[in-house]
């Protein structure tokens, strides 16, 4: 295998456990993958609680591509069972319980927006893995095994939980289950590596202390930082509308990732691309322009940008619609759906976004055309028109 490792530690926080003590029987992850005789299995999980994905979440997703590149194996675990109960970690109050067909649904776009990220194409590169496929089959002797490698003590020193039992905060025994079950996956896939954010510490430790119980040799865990938004502040996150989605549309895309605040240009270069951070130009104009550019690239190719930058962005003007206005209508008048009909059952089957965001109510109306100035209508993946004035 690879004896350059230096891809390796480019953007991440921690390997465990890592000695620094040459008489240590710990052996390093880089000793490992330098040593190791057949290809490790890289373990990272992904929950579909929802229906996209952001820049954050790729980090993650784009070391696990690190390691096929390195010759490994990417074991993609689709949480489409504990997505169910929803990861507890640091959640303040208990997580809405999602139906079977929410999670299928989700799981199917996750894997849409991540394809462009990972090698699906060379065999023995890659495992899609659906954890219900172990975890439904679980008896309640097994699970009494389970909750039996972990007491209350430690479960309630984990972040999040703490907290909220200080709070008077209900936790439902059902969370409790939560990292156990993570943890199992590891053992159902034997996980050389696990691939997590920094919150995912605890959940990849009980995976190692679950492999130890049976039989197999724990895995290293492999942490990466959480994203800072493009309001310079909170993580990544949809709800706080600072975020950048893979689903979003490429000029959306390209527009946003040059509003990426100056101070955390070299970490987005960093966890984001495999651009050398020596090359990087000076002015930070120029360092947001070549960071969309890089991005852009990578989920839609060269021409994009080229259109992109040459202005080739359909525009449809707004100052002959009235207000309010249907969804639907506007996607008649602007062309991209023959009726408002039309506009409708596109709605329903999850296939428009304004501005990255799916939207799926067919009642969705726009009170103002100031509401839409600026923002894209998209349809599908190819058809989309920025709304003017």
């Amino acid at each position: 295998m690879t004896q350059d490792s230096s891809w390796l530690r480019r953007g991440i926080v921690e390997i465990f456990p890592q000695s620094t003590d040459s008489d240590s029987d710990v052996e390093s992850l880089e000793k490992r993958l330098a040593t190791t005789d057949r290809p490790l299995r890289v373990k990272l999980g992904i929950d579909p609680t929802g229906s996209d994905i952001h820049l954050g979440h790729s980090i993650p997703v784009r070391k696990l591509r690190a390691f096929q590149d390195a010759g490994h194996t990417a074991v993609l675990i689709i949480g489409d069972f504990t997505a169910r109960i929803g990861d507890p970690t640091g959640k303040s109050e208990v997580r809405r319980q999602l139906t079977e067909e929410d999670v299928a649904r989700n799981a199917q776009t996750y894997l849409d927006q991540v394809r462009p990220i990972l090698d699906f194409d060379t065999p023995g590169r890659l495992e899609v893995r659906y954890n219900s496929q172990w975890l439904s089959k679980l008896d309640l002797s097994k699970i009494l095994e389970l909750l039996s490698t972990m007491t209350v003590g430690q479960m309630l020193a984990k972040e999040g939980f703490a907290e909220r039992y200080k709070k008077e905060n209900p936790i439902f025994l059902h969370e409790f289950l939560y990292p156990l079950m993570q943890g199992y996956d590891s053992v159902a896939v034997e996980a050389d590596v696990e691939l997590g954010g920094t919150d995912q510490k605890f959940n990849i430790a009980v995976g190692r202390d679950l492999q130890r119980h049976f039989g197999q040799k724990p895995q290293y865990g492999v942490l990466l930082p959480i994203l800072i938004g493009l309001d310079g502040v909170q993580k990544m996150s949809k709800s706080l509308s600072n975020y950048v989605g893979l689903s979003e549309h490429q000029t959306q895309k390209y527009q946003k990732l040059q509003q990426v605040p100056d101070h955390l240009l070299k970490d987005y270069f960093t966890l984001l691309t495999d651009f050398p951070l020596d090359k990087l130009p000076e002015n930070p104009r120029d360092r947001q322009k070549l960071l969309a550019q890089e991005i852009v690239r990578q989920y839609h190719g060269e021409q994009a940008i080229k259109e992109i930058e040459a202005g080739d962005v359909p525009e449809f003007s707004l100052a002959g619609v009235q207000f309010p206005a249907k969804l639907s209508y506007l996607l008649n008048v602007s062309g991209l759906c023959k009726s408002s009909g039309e506009g409708k059952r596109k709605i329903q089957e999850g296939g428009v976004r304004l501005d990255g965001d799916r939207i799926t109510d067919i009642e969705t109306t726009f009170g103002d055309k100031s509401q839409l100035h600026g923002r894209v209508l998209q349809l599908g993946k190819n058809k989309f028109v920025r709304l003017v004035p």
